[in-house]
């Protein structure tokens, strides 16, 4: 273990402080290689991820041929467990254990849950596309595996990501919280953007069986990565919570939670824009595939694509904040460069432009960016002393539920208009295959202009000024 913890530590410490947006946070106490470290269990998390909006998405569709409003349902399903991240946040800030310990027994659980869905799913998704001997089963079988491997993926991840941040933010000083968060969050974009390239690389000669593969050893690799992150990284206190009073209900938490400092308008407009924003998540690689003619390898690293342009804005934005700036006009500036980004997407299936395809990618990434990490350090400089794990809870519930209903309403409208264009309804130049998709991503942007409003609102200026 310590062996291989070294290696891993060195790699990552190797890129530099002054590659890693926030490693300023770092002190003598608590110092970078024990933080990269313990961001490893992002990087299982971001793995997870690609897996699900990306890789799985575009082979289910195009290669499985699966309708794709049955892929954003069964992708979207992980939703159902995300609005318990306020009460796992809020369980775990108060969780009483004879070992002293409050955030490491969820985040391995939530690791083993995940490890479970991702051991499975491979063979419940060809049972599901009735590929090999899986057409002997009747349908519902297949569609009731998928379902439960992608209800486990996502419980996992939403157990682990909730009480690791709140583990992360434990281990800081409370005026560098809102940083460590931030680098916890860039070590999901950097685990992304290498997941994405691996999966694309090992799916080059597309497979069932390479299929299977590739998601088992992603479940193996989940659990290595997030044993190495929790080791001896939370103190343990024997009997620390029997000394404690009685903590308050999670009803009553949540109601103080909520009232205070406009936290209903805010996880509103984090609604709003992570709807804009995702909706494309099932989207973007069967668009590539369909109207493109893009490989299976070629559209994941799309994933990848977005997740750099993530990274730079994750980046950019710490830049400006760490100036004073107003984190709600970040959010506001993520959400006016997503209407050109989208407008890129729609325009490179007429011209048949990969280039403007993938820059629109990249430009959505980097608004999403900008706007994540603005509504983040909103909501964590909003936070009570006494719930970062509920704050963080409730700020990851809405983007986890907002995101998988977009999801969802996004392949059934890819699907619904695809059938009425095809039917002639629209006239002969709108029956396409991609009508579909062009109607789901000028949603996005009306979505946009909204939650443009609704942050200028929260920022309390009559407009959205430049940022310095």
């Amino acid at each position: 273990m310590n062996l291989i913890s070294q290696k891993l530590v060195q790699t990552w410490t190797g890129l530099g402080p002054r590659f890693l947006p926030f490693a300023d946070v770092a002190t003598p106490d608590l110092p970078l290689s024990r933080l990269l470290r313990l961001a490893l269990f992002q990087v299982s998390v971001g793995m997870a991820l690609v897996l699900l909006v990306g890789t799985l998405n575009r082979v289910m569709i195009v290669e499985l041929n699966v309708p794709a409003s049955l892929v954003a349902i069964m992708v979207s399903l992980p939703v159902i467990y995300a609005p318990f991240r306020a009460l796992i946040g809020f369980r775990s800030d108060n969780h009483r254990s004879e070992l002293g310990w409050r955030r490491v027994p969820f985040i391995w659980m939530g690791s083993m849950v995940q490890f479970g869905g991702l051991a499975v799913m491979p063979f419940a998704l060809l049972v599901l596309s009735g590929g090999g001997n899986a057409g002997q089963w009747p349908a519902w079988i297949g569609q009731a595996g998928a379902a439960l491997a992608f209800l486990l993926v996502g419980a996992g991840l939403h157990t682990t990501q909730t009480a690791g941040l709140a583990l992360a933010t434990d281990l800081t000083a409370e005026e560098s919280q809102p940083k460590v968060v931030g680098l916890m969050y860039v070590m999901l974009l950097l685990g992304t953007i290498v997941s994405a390239l691996i999966f694309g690389a090992l799916l080059r000669d597309f497979s069932p069986a390479r299929l299977v593969q590739v998601i088992q050893g992603a479940a193996v690799v989940t659990l290595i990565l997030n044993t190495i992150a929790l080791w001896k990284q939370e103190t343990r206190t024997p009997g620390r919570n029997q000394m404690r009073r009685q903590p308050p209900s999670f009803a009553e938490a949540w109601q103080a939670f909520i009232m205070g400092d406009s936290a209903r308008r805010r996880l509103i407009a984090i609604g709003l824009g992570t709807m804009a924003f995702s909706m494309q998540d099932v989207l973007l690689e069967p668009y590539g595939g369909q109207v493109l003619g893009m490989t299976v390898s070629e559209t994941t690293w799309l994933t990848a694509a977005l997740a750099i342009g993530g990274l730079l804005g994750f980046g950019w934005a710490s830049a400006v904040l760490s100036r004073g700036s107003d984190p709600y006009r970040i959010a506001a500036a993520g959400a006016w460069l997503g209407i050109p980004a989208f407008a890129a997407v729609i325009l490179a299936g007429p011209s048949e432009s990969v280039t403007m395809f993938a820059g629109g990618v990249l430009l959505i990434g980097f608004g999403g960016g900008l706007f994540g990490h603005g509504t983040l350090t909103a909501t964590m400089n909003s936070a009570p002393k006494t719930q970062i794990g509920l704050a963080l809870g409730a700020w990851g519930a809405v983007q986890a539920t907002a995101a998988g209903v977009a999801v969802a309403l996004g392949g059934i409208g890819r699907d619904v208009m695809t059938a009425i264009a095809a039917n002639g309804t629209l006239g002969q130049t709108l029956s396409g295959p991609a009508v579909g998709y062009a109607v789901v991503y000028s949603v996005e942007i009306v979505l946009l202009v909204i939650t443009i409003i609704v942050m200028t609102a929260l920022s309390g200026r009559p407009r959205i000024q430049p940022i310095p």
